[in-house]
């Protein structure tokens, strides 16, 4: 599933002549393209799709999105853990090596 997700930026730059932003989703931190909001700044929130922010948000709404998506279980589809998540939907412990073990919750690690 692919979701537009509130995030906060948390620091902006130019790269290859694109704006571009790390954004904290909740605790896991992806690159965005701010080009389409050339206007946001550190601190704001921006709801975000495929890498793309489209629109500020604020930060109340911003919360309660992430929260409502994180009882839902629709973070962790997002960003948590894949192989995590297919071993306890088998009912399977993790294999040694292959990362943190399940957490319960969100995980907080990206998918590469």
């Amino acid at each position: 599933m692919c979701l537009a997700v509130p995030g906060r930026v948390l620091e902006i730059e130019e790269r290859d002549a694109t704006r571009m932003a790390k954004v904290d989703f909740g605790g896991v931190v992806k690159d965005v393209c701010l080009e389409y909001v050339p206007d946001m700044q550190v601190g704001d929130y921006a709801i975000v799709h495929v890498g793309f922010a489209l629109q500020r948000l604020d930060e109340e709404s911003a919360k309660q999105t992430l929260e409502l998506f994180e009882n839902l279980g629709v973070l962790e589809e997002e960003f948590g853990d894949a192989w995590g998540k297919a071993a306890r939907d088998a009912g399977a412990e993790r294999p040694a090596g292959t990362g943190r073990p399940p957490t319960g919750g969100v995980e907080k690690e990206a998918r590469p």
